[in-house]
């Protein structure tokens, strides 16, 4: 993670991955070898960076076999937005307005949104 060198102030990253090269959110049976988050990537994530929202290319943001962990580390303290299933096959690599517009589902955990990034 630190290799990414994500300055400090930036609020918001999404992460395009394999997972759209190999197409997976088009694929009707749910592949357990996407790419995802382990639990100490996204603790580093926390505790390194200003990251407040992150945005995966594929359903969940954690990965496979470390999913509830991963979650937790984002969700505990209430304060990391996760955004999944985003599709980011014309998506390059650089600095966008994003704006995520979610249903307002009453009693609900999480909601589909609609996400619009901005050049």
């Amino acid at each position: 993670m630190a290799s990414l060198h994500i300055p400090k102030g930036v609020r918001r990253v999404l992460f395009r991955t394999l997972n759209t090269d190999r197409k997976l959110m088009w694929k009707k049976e749910f592949d357990t070898s996407y790419v995802g988050f382990m639990k100490d990537g996204a603790q580093w994530l926390v505790d390194n960076t200003d990251i407040k929202l992150v945005g995966v290319d594929y359903l969940s943001v954690g990965a496979f076999d470390e999913c509830i962990p991963a979650h937790l580390v984002f969700l505990e303290k209430r304060e990391v937005i996760l955004v999944e299933a985003l599709n980011l096959e014309h998506v390059t690599p650089g600095i966008y307005a994003l704006h995520c517009l979610p249903l307002r589902l009453r009693g609900a955990e999480g909601s589909p949104a609609r996400c619009i990034l901005i050049k």
